[in-house]
Order: C-alpha cells, then sequence, then structure tokens
C-alpha cells in the first residue's frame, strides 16, 4: 500500500504515535508519505520506505491568518497525484479529517476515489468539544471519513456524546515499541539522587489540563514522609506557577525543571515512579511509556487512563485534585515491599499495547476502506 500519513509533527501523543505506526508500515513494506508543517520528531534519519512532504505556508498581507488548512489540503492533492497515494490516514479531526475531505472531493471531480481513516486522538474532541463553533465542522470532517478510530473507549464515548456522530468509532489504542525501551537501560541517575533517595518523574506539555500543581503539592506531602526528588519533563504555559509553588513550599531543591528534551524516555528510564495528575487524559500515552519502563504510575481517574493503567495491579488511581490520596498511592508504591512486584506488573501490562498487536488492527482497516474500491 501507498499511505499518507498526516499528522502534527511534534512530542504530543499523536505525533509520536502517527509518526511510529507510519515507521513500522514501512518497516513491513508499505510506503509511506508524511504530509505535515514539519519533520516529525521520532521520524529519525534516513529509512527505506518513508518519505517527508513539507506543508509550506506562504505569508500573505491579504490574511491576518495563514490558511493551514487550504495549503494542506492541496499538499494533500499533490502528493496524492504524484505518488499514486491508496489512501491517506489523517490524526485530529481538524484541520487534517477536514482537510482530507477537501482534498477528496477536488481527486473525486478527477474521478479518483481517495479513501480517508481518521484517528482521533482527543483535544480534537474533549478541548474543542467545549467550543460550539468547532461542531459542524469536526461533526462534518468525522462522518465523511470511510473509516475512524478513537484511542480509548472514553474517546469514543466522548465523540458521540459531544457530536453529531452517525458514523462507526472503532477503538484501536496506542501503543508502545519494545525496542525504544530495550535501549534504555544502565543510565546513571546519582546526577540526581543519592543512594537511598526515590526519583519521582513527570513528563507534559505543562498545561492546564495537566495539572501540574498537583505535581508539586503531591511531592511536597510526600517529601514529608522519605527522601525523594522530582524530574519535571517538559514546558507550557504553567510551568512558571509550578517553579514559583516549589520554592514557595521550599522544596525548590529537590525538583529538577528539565524543559524539553529530545528524548524523554531517558527521563522515565532512572526514575521510580511517575506523576499524571491529569484533568483529562483521552488514553495517556506518557503512562503507558512509563510502564513499558517498569516504572509504576500514579495517575487521576480520568478520561482513559483507567483503561490503560490497572488500579493496584501496574500503579494505582485517585480522584482528580486529590493530592492526599495520590501522596498515599505513592508512598506505597515506592515502599520496597511492594516497589518490585508493581515494576513487573507494569511491564507485564505495557506489553499488552505492544506495536506487533496494534498493527494488525489498522492494516485490516486499510483493507476495510480499499476493498469498495476494489470491487469497483
Amino acid at each position: 500500500m501507498r499511505i499518507g500519513m498526516v499528522c502534527y509533527p511534534t512530542f504530543g501523543g499523536s505525533g509520536v504515535v502517527a509518526t511510529e505506526l507510519g515507521k513500522a508500515l514501512a518497516a513491513n513494506g508499505h510506503e509511506v508519505h508524511f504530509i505535515t508543517y514539519d519533520q516529525p520528531v521520532r521520524l529519525g534519519s534516513f529509512r527505506p520506505n518513508v518519505f517527508y512532504h513539507e506543508v509550506r505556508i506562504s505569508q500573505y498581507p491579504l490574511f491576518d491568518y495563514p490558511p493551514y488548512e487550504l495549503v494542506l489540503a492541496s499538499k494533500m492533492v499533490e502528493v496524492v497525484r504524484q505518488q499514486n497515494l491508496d489512501l491517506l490516514h489523517v490524526h485530529y479531526a481538524i484541520p487534517h479529517a477536514s482537510s482530507a475531505y477537501m482534498a477528496k472531493r477536488i481527486l473525486a471531480e478527477e474521478g479518483r476515489h481517495l479513501p480517508v481513516v481518521t484517528t482521533l486522538h482527543g483535544t480534537d474532541i474533549t478541548l474543542l468539544g467545549k467550543d460550539p463553533g468547532f461542531e459542524p465542522v469536526i461533526s462534518f470532517a468525522i462522518n465523511q471519513s470511510d473509516a475512524v478510530t478513537a484511542v480509548s473507549t472514553s474517546l469514543r464515548s466522548d465523540t458521540y456524546k459531544l457530536f453529531g456522530i452517525n458514523k462507526d468509532i472503532e477503538v484501536v489504542p496506542n501503543f508502545i515499541c519494545p525496542a525504544h525501551f530495550e535501549a534504555l537501560q544502565g543510565h546513571d541517575r546519582s546526577e540526581f539522587v543519592a543512594e537511598g533517595e526515590h526519583l519521582l518523574c513527570h513528563i507534559s506539555n505543562f498545561r492546564p489540563v495537566k495539572r501540574v500543581a498537583d505535581v508539586i503539592n503531591t511531592f511536597a506531602l510526600l517529601a514529608q514522609r522519605m527522601p525523594v526528588k522530582l524530574l519535571m519533563v517538559g514546558d507550557g504555559p504553567d510551568r512558571s506557577e509550578a517553579e514559583r509553588l516549589g520554592r514557595e513550599l521550599g522544596i525548590d531543591g529537590q525538583v529538577f525543571f528539565l524543559g524539553k528534551l529530545k528524548n524523554p524516555l531517558e527521563a522515565l528510564a532512572i526514575s521510580d515512579l511517575f506523576l499524571l495528575p491529569s484533568e483529562s487524559e483521552s488514553f495517556g500515552l506518557a503512562a503507558l511509556e512509563a510502564m513499558a519502563c517498569g516504572i509504576p504510575v500514579v495517575a487521576t481517574e480520568a478520561g482513559g487512563l483507567p483503561e490503560v493503567i490497572r488500579h493496584g495491579v501496574s500503579g494505582m488511581l485517585a480522584p482528580i485534585g486529590d493530592v492526599e490520596k495520590m501522596a498515599d498511592h505513592a508512598e506505597f508504591l515506592l515502599d520496597p515491599q511492594h516497589h518490585d512486584k508493581f515494576k513487573q506488573q507494569a511491564l507485564k501490562r505495557a506489553a499488552a499495547f505492544d506495536l506487533a498487536r496494534v498493527l494488525p488492527e489498522y492494516l485490516r482497516i486499510y483493507d476495510g476502506v480499499l476493498a469498495p474500491q476494489s470491487a469497483n
């Protein structure tokens, strides 16, 4: 198959998943063409069957805001024509699915049928779904897709609740690539912790939905009970407030704000526990990656997190905003009597999301949208 992969090229969950999926498809002999405004960060160096097509936006005085959706649709048409693509797999309803619909209609005028598979990742539903100005476009783009997937049952339910969807939505979870984690063993953590100290980690975009103040408050409570340090990985609008809160609570010497890392998995690999107190998580890829490193997770009961983390098995869950409960869970999991057991159970749970199990699901969906075309 020749597949057009449309995604955000950043470190966010959707970009990571789309890129790893494309690389896996290419490794299995399919031709994958990434169509986006920058090279996906996980794409890496040259590899067979993988191609990148940059979407360039020119600045015109006529437009207050660059018309990315229109330029993207035009680039889709160009790549489909030149590379004879069989289908587009777009990640996010807008602008990607809506742009794909425009491209599909343009190509239909030429007598070419272009199947579109849309994968919903979360923000396009849970955040934009609260803005009625986006509802008609999102609903239309999803309904016009040939197949639609969501990364969790929770997200599928939210999509049906928030939008006028008459399309079947199939749940295909996010995944991990075991090879990425096997190479992480043996990193030195002595720069951050002394012998006998525990190292906690949080990774996010530091936006309000991630509740990074709850990370700091949970850690402050835990620091009163045992020797701990905290790695804060990422950046965003709430970072300054989190740093201020750390100083106010007198724990700033125990918290390391590392900013964005090229490979945040390296921070996970040296940690003992992962904290994810989000207000909303459609899946929780960071939690899954932590478990793939053998790191138990303390998280909230938000969205799709209970589908990833099995409470009392691979980690523990608490109500949103309950930092006392999260600190209690963290203390329990770090206890030497429990920690090794939970580490092994986290690894076992992560194995259920191995790419080798998920890839056939997408291939089946691709075959399904191509079947009507083959019948004609």
